[in-house]
Order: structure tokens, then C-alpha cells, then sequence
């Protein structure tokens, strides 16, 4: 029994600690790392990146030699010419041949210069690009943790004004007991903190929720223990108020990544038509080969023997003239002989010159300056959209903070009025139903002020993203 105790408490104990574990406290930084870690769009963008350094290297490589090795192992059969023999042959014949190629480019309108170039703008615009989808994922990132910030500070203060109207309840029953007020006031004000209770239980759904909606744009598997740093956020000041569209447009123009990126896909077009136009140049290469090889049908003598005589002619008087007759024979000549003697060397200069290739060039020219054209389009568009979207955000941010300041007017006088309110209610010269209308507007408002807050905070989060600074509280 004693052991099974021990056992238990070691049980809970790695339980607790796993819980512990869990009970990370997250940062914002931690969020947004996190998130570029695991995003898949991130991960997305990362490999255009490297499929581009790949294209990089390939380009980079055209202006090395090449170089192949080549190796025939062929059976003929039927009449035929030996090539290392140079005599027909009827039979089977056995050839094999061992060659190294190479070809080396020496000028091609500088089309592999033009490509290479070509390929370095596109590897740097999506690098770029990378950068973009980083910044849009950081910035979602912050508004939902700002999100959940705002839902927790709604929380404490809705759970304040629940604890004072449960205080104010046992204030009330106590004036009813001594009679300055009636019975009714009673139940009015525990159908507030019913209310209140409701309005509590909202907003930690709503927590929740927002909670639910930052995990996901983490990519985390689960929201089981996953707790955020509880920051005390105050509102920003007027500063980058100070600056106007125009300004900050060219901030933006000059530094973020999604304008360099057009810029650079025009360099890229702009390469791309060098390319295609080197094509109606004349192209030089240096060629050169070294082989040998080997066939079944090539011979060499072994020896000669006697085979008595064979007549070749007559005397005048009729007399057979003899000679000697000898029978030779042969051998296939043996394969390291023949690779010995068949090696063979060439080296040479090749030149192209294009004359008509069925307009291909021509149309291929016509497609890249449309490229540059559209490539242009969409920096206008970029730039046009940079624009529209600060403006936007400025105006927000000026709409936000006059919001921000006149919530605060507003908090403040429903401060003042309630609490003139409530100590007419203690003595009792209004009723209960008086009493919560002037708290629900203080309460109200002052829920308008956090949000009024929040919004202008995430306002001016956006401003500095478009000035390139990071995201942070």
C-alpha cells in the first residue's frame, strides 16, 4: 500500500510538472518567431527561394565546359562496314568504343550572361517576397494578441464591476432592512449582477476565442496551456501622427520589400529580353573529343605454314610451273592492342549563325518586352496600392485617436456623474433602476475607451511597419 502511494505521488508529480511545462508564458517575439518557423506560406516562399538559387546555379555552370563519357558495346549482323576495319563483313561483328567529349561555349550574344543576371534579380526579388509574407504574417500575429489583451482587460474590468455591484447588493439589502428604501430595489439590483455575471461570461468567451484565433495563426497543434505575457498597454502618443501620408509613403517606397521586389522583377524582364536578343548573334563553341575502340571483325596474322605447292602456270612445252603454297592464320587482334591503336583525338571550333528560325526568336523577343511592360504595371499597381493602404491607415489612426480622445472626455464626466449618483442612492434619493442606468453607461463607456484604446494602439502598429520598424509592445 505504502509503494503504491509512492508511485502516485511520482505520478503527480511528472504530472504537475508537465502541466508546468505547458504553462508556457508567450511573448509577443516568441509569437511572430514561432509563427515564421511553422507558417506554411513562410515555408512556401522558402522554397521559391531555393528552386531560384538552384536556377542560379544551373545559369552560373553554362559558362563551364562540359564534359560526357561515352561508352558502345554493339553487335552487327548482316552485311555491314567495320569503321575499324574499313572492309565488309557478313558475319556477327563485335564493336565497342570509348570516347570523352567536351564543348565549351566562347560566345553566344552573351545570352548566359544575360540569363545569370536574369536569374540573381529573381533570386533577390523572392527573397524579397519572403520578407513580405513575413511582415503580413507579424503584423496578423500582433493583432490578435493585442486582441487578446484587450479581451483580458475586459474581463478584470468586467469582473470589478460584478464584485462592486455585489457589494452594492448587501448595501441595498441594508437600506431596505432600516427602510430607506423599498424591498424592490433589492431585486433590481441582483437582476444586475445576474446580468453582470452574463456580460462576464461573454467576455472570457470572447477570450477564448481570440485566444483560439492567435494559436491558429501559429500553426500550434493544440491551445491546451498556452498562456500569453499579460502587458499593461498604454496609448501610444501623437508622434508618428506628426508625419503625413506623403512622408510616410516614401519611407515606405524606399524600404519595403514588397517594392524592391517589383523592382527587381523588372531588372529581371529587362535581362531577360538581353537573353532572348543574343540569340540572333552568331554562337561559338570549343569542341574537342579523345576515344578509341575495339571490333570483332579486326585481325592480325599468327603464322604462316607450308601447304605443298599449287600450280600458278604452264612452260611452252606444257610443263607445270609450282610453287610454294603457305596457309595463314589469324587472330582477332587482342582488345588492349586495338584500344592502343584505334585512340583518337579531334578539337575544333563550331560557329552557328542564325538566319531564319521559324520567327522563334522574334516572337520570343516581342513576349520579354511585354514582360517588361507588365513587370512595370505591377510596381505602378504596388506603389498605387502602398499609397491607397497608408493613407488609409492614417486616416484610421487620426480617426482612432479622436475616438481614443473623446471616450476619455466622455469616461471621465460618467466618472463624475456616477459618482454623484451613487451617493444620492446610499442615502436614498433615487432608486435602484437610477442607479444601475448611470452604471451601465460608465461601464459602457469605459468599455468603448479600452476598445477605443486597442484599436489606435494596432492603428499606429501598422504605421510603423509601413516606416520598416519591428513589430513590438
Amino acid at each position: 500500500m505504502k509503494r503504491i502511494k509512492i508511485n502516485l505521488c511520482l505520478i503527480l508529480f511528472f504530472l504537475a510538472g508537465v502541466s508546468l511545462a505547458q504553462q508556457k508564458v508567450w511573448t509577443l517575439q516568441q509569437c511572430i518567431e514561432y509563427a515564421l518557423k511553422n507558417n506554411v506560406q513562410v515555408k512556401q516562399s522558402e522554397l521559391t527561394v531555393q528552386l531560384d538559387k538552384d536556377n542560379l546555379l544551373q545559369s552560373k555552370a553554362k559558362a563551364l565546359p562540359s564534359l560526357n563519357g561515352n561508352f558502345y558495346h554493339n553487335y552487327n549482323f548482316g552485311k555491314t562496314i567495320d569503321p575499324y576495319t574499313n572492309t565488309f563483313a557478313t558475319d556477327k561483328v563485335l564493336s565497342q568504343n570509348l570516347s570523352l567529349s567536351s564543348s565549351l561555349t566562347l560566345f553566344n550574344g552573351l545570352a548566359n550572361y544575360n540569363t545569370n543576371k536574369q536569374n540573381q534579380s529573381l533570386l533577390a526579388a523572392d527573397k524579397y517576397n519572403v520578407d513580405k509574407t513575413k511582415n503580413e504574417i507579424s503584423l496578423s500575429i500582433a493583432s490578435a494578441y493585442l486582441q487578446i489583451l484587450l479581451n483580458q482587460e475586459t474581463i478584470d474590468a468586467a469582473f470589478n464591476q460584478l464584485n462592486i455591484t455585489k457589494q452594492q447588493l448587501e448595501r441595498t439589502k441594508k437600506l431596505v432592512v432600516v427602510g430607506t428604501l423599498a424591498k424592490g430595489n433589492v431585486f433590481d439590483v441582483e437582476s444586475q449582477v445576474a446580468l453582470e455575471e452574463l456580460q462576464l461570461v461573454i467576455a472570457q468567451n470572447q477570450l477564448d476565442l481570440s485566444y483560439l484565433i492567435l494559436v491558429q495563426f501559429m500553426q500550434l497543434e493544440t491551445i491546451d496551456g498556452f498562456q500569453i505575457e499579460k502587458l499593461s498597454i498604454q496609448a501610444p502618443n501623437e508622434g508618428t501622427l506628426l508625419s503625413t501620408p506623403k512622408q510616410l509613403f516614401d519611407v515606405a517606397n524606399s524600404s519595403l520589400p514588397e517594392v524592391k521586389s517589383a523592382e527587381l522583377k523588372i531588372k529581371s524582364s529587362e535581362y531577360a529580353l538581353s537573353a532572348t536578343k543574343g540569340q540572333l548573334l552568331p554562337s561559338a563553341y570549343l569542341n574537342g573529343s579523345y576515344g578509341t575502340g575495339y571490333s570483332g571483325q579486326s585481325k592480325e596474322l599468327l603464322e604462316i605454314t607450308a601447304n605443298g605447292f599449287q600450280t600458278i602456270g604452264y612452260t611452252p612445252s606444257g610443263e607445270p610451273v609450282l610453287t610454294p603454297s603457305y596457309l595463314p592464320t589469324y587472330q582477332t587482334t587482342p582488345r588492349n592492342t586495338q584500344f592502343q591503336d584505334n585512340f583518337n583525338q579531334s578539337v575544333g571550333i563550331s560557329v552557328r549563325v542564325p538566319i531564319f528560325n521559324n520567327l522563334q526568336v522574334k516572337t520570343a523577343v516581342s513576349r520579354a518586352k511585354i514582360n517588361i511592360e507588365s513587370s512595370k504595371l505591377m510596381l505602378e499597381q504596388t506603389q498605387s496600392q502602398l499609397r491607397k493602404n497608408i493613407q488609409q491607415a492614417y486616416a484610421d489612426a487620426q480617426g482612432a485617436l479622436k475616438k481614443y480622445k473623446a471616450t476619455q472626455k466622455s469616461v471621465d464626466a460618467l466618472k463624475e456623474s456616477f459618482k454623484y449618483t451613487q451617493q444620492r442612492f446610499d442615502v436614498g434619493m433615487i432608486n435602484s433602476l437610477d442607479y444601475n442606468t448611470s452604471k451601465n453607461n460608465l461601464v459602457k463607456a469605459e468599455s468603448n475607451l479600452l476598445q477605443a484604446k486597442y484599436e489606435y494602439v494596432f492603428k499606429i502598429k501598422v504605421l510603423d511597419y509601413y516606416q520598416g520598424k519591428p513589430i513590438s509592445l
